[in-house]
């Protein structure tokens, strides 16, 4: 087992001064010059150098993610707003030249031959990925779409319904789509979607102005369409397109049936000859809905309970992010949408935001975002900052495999057994039904960068297509195709951060397999667990997999492989 702890260290500064704050371009532009300039005669001089890259990399990192931070926590603030903006408006655009100038350094040194293979293989790949990709033509695009991609959470932060005389944004109010009042349920279904559809027009607008801006970006790095870039962009040297259809052709195949079942079971339990869509998260009348905590304060003060339980070092991470105040949990309203775990790279401890409403997801939310967490603990001592840069596909197993891991432990939220099962059957289920719209959302977006001159009403048309394909027969949609049509607008990532969503289908087949790996010999799980993700970026996709007893596959036969595994694990 490895050695780990939690009581990490924001790194010491020996290049810039210990009080340097990013403020202005002009004060920074200094740093990146005398990087630029400097004379490399040795290997010793190399790796220097390269150390006062990455702590010049981290302090600008962890500056920008502390405005995006501050700004998430507070969407109406326009300071905070134009804090953001400014450093993509007026910092980020002047770093990318010198970027690319380090990169090209880097490449044309002499003495990067010598070091040492293992080590900075993925690195040098990434490096030269970038070179190959950089256009300066970029620049002022990248600069834009990271500010115009931030309406989205600005448009859907505002939204709020009245329920029973009282305000609820829209997280809080999904609460009511566990009652037992069916009416009431439906209602606030109809609340929601109706509220959703008030803004459907800013909302496409949006992602139209994004797509052609995106669009843009590939045709001057040299790519006939955005999804052929961003596959390199993103560093996914391990897997093509085609694997992604495989993979949603694997998941129409092996998991739908699943999905149908679960959800007949559901009207079983709920004694109704129809089930709608505001049935699926309802429970049987007489059973209470799950109420795991009270608050954030109760939130954080269980999971650190549950995470002590199954590895105490896992528990001691969040308590060090209390005593540095780097957790805002509770949902309100001006908070922006969803939940992340922000990776520092010069404190080391991360932050997480999420917004949670009381609910059981609230939990599996914190468990997730906690994993990602314990994955910035232990990728914190490798040397460069670069090293920590983990591939997406690795960094949601961290997160998807805790949310298992911690499910023999959720006693800590609950104190009937019944309630502890339920939860757990929740979980099992969520795995299995969270498939098809990792499938649908990523096979939209193939489509929609494929095609991106599309109309608005091409892109509904297609959108129906691919969610019906994806649908359980099991569930009545009659009369909800405004609703439906427009059910991809909840998804952020389309907006903020495209095509990352296959990373997790791909990752909850990884999760999976750790988990059946937990099952069998817990101990041996978590290490294997904690030894791939303290090598941060430094291994190959497939190497960091095998590292956690893992194989990197989604192929239709993996699928059906691991879901009959989980099948098996649900309660009959």
């Amino acid at each position: 087992m490895i050695k780990a702890t939690a009581d990490i260290h924001k790194k010491e500064r020996h290049f810039l001064p210990g009080d340097f704050e990013v403020t202005t371009w002009e004060a920074l532009e200094p740093y990146f010059k005398a990087l630029v300039d400097r004379k490399i005669n040795s290997e010793k001089e190399l790796e220097q150098w390269l150390e006062d890259v990455s702590e010049l990399e981290a302090v600008v990192s962890e500056d920008a993610c502390w405005r995006q931070v501050r700004m998430t926590c507070d969407t109406e603030n326009a300071e905070l707003r134009d804090a953001f903006n400014f450093f993509y408006t007026g910092i980020s655009p002047n770093i990318q030249p010198y970027s690319d100038a380090i990169n090209k350094k880097l490449m044309d040194n002499p003495y990067t031959e010598a070091l040492d293979h293992d080590k900075y293989f993925t690195y040098l790949r990434s490096v030269k990925k970038n070179i190959d990709l950089f256009r300066e033509e970029n620049i002022p695009l990248l600069s834009e779409l990271s500010v115009e991609q931030q309406q989205y959470g600005a448009v859907v932060g505002k939204m709020t319904v009245e329920v029973e005389g009282k305000e609820y944004t829209l997280q809080q109010a999904s609460r009511f789509l566990e009652s037992h009042d069916r009416t009431l349920r439906e209602l606030v279904y109809r609340k929601i979607n109706e509220r959703r559809l008030q803004d459907k027009d800013v909302l496409n607008d949006l992602f139209t102005v994004l797509i052609h801006k995106r669009h843009q970006v590939a045709l001057n790095a040299g790519f006939s369409n955005y999804r052929d870039y961003i596959f390199v962009e993103k560093g996914r040297f391990d897997y093509t397109k085609q694997d992604c259809f495989d993979f949603h052709e694997g998941v129409k195949q092996y998991v739908m049936p699943l999905v149908d079942k679960i959800n007949k079971k559901k009207k079983k339990k709920l004694g109704l000859d129809i089930l709608r869509p505001w049935d699926t998260e309802a429970e049987a009348e007489g059973t209470a809905p799950l109420r795991p905590f009270k608050n954030g304060k109760e939130l954080l003060e269980k999971s650190i309970q549950c995470f002590n339980r199954l590895r105490p070092f896992f528990a001691d991470c969040l308590r060090k992010m209390d005593e540095l105040k780097h957790l805002d949990l509770d949902s309100r309203k001006g908070k922006a949408p969803g939940g992340y775990n922000m990776p520092l790279a010069e404190s080391g401890a991360p932050f997480i935001f999420m917004n949670a409403a009381g609910q059981m997801h609230d939990v599996t939310t914190m468990v997730h975002e906690g994993g990602h967490a314990i994955h910035s603990f232990l990728s914190h001592p490798l040397e460069l900052s670069a090293f920590k840069e983990y591939p997406i596909e690795m960094a949601e197993v961290a997160s998807m495999s805790m949310e298992l891991f911690t499910m023999d432990y959720w006693d800590t939220f609950f104190n009937a057994a019944d309630d502890l099962a339920r939860a757990k059957e929740h979980q099992l289920e969520r795995v299995i039904t969270v498939m098809p719209w990792i499938a649908t959302i990523d096979k939209f977006q193939h489509w929609i960068y494929e095609h991106p001159f599309h109309t608005v009403e091409e892109r509904k048309t297609r959108w129906m297509e691919i969610l019906n394909e994806f649908s359980s027969n099991e569930i009545d949609f009659t009369g909800l195709d405004d609703y439906r049509a427009n059910a991809w607008q909840r998804q952020l990532h389309l907006y903020e951060v495209p095509f990352y969503y296959i990373e997790y289908g791909i990752a909850q087949l990884g999760a999976i397999g750790m988990w059946k790996q937990f099952k069998e010999n817990k101990e041996k799980a978590l290490d294997n667990y904690m030894n791939a993700l303290s090598l941060g970026g430094t291994r190959t996709l497939p190497e960091l997999y095998k590292t956690a007893g893992l194989q990197f596959n989604f192929s239709p036969a993996y699928i059906k492989e691991l879901m009959e595994f989980v099948d098996t694990e649900m309660p009959a």
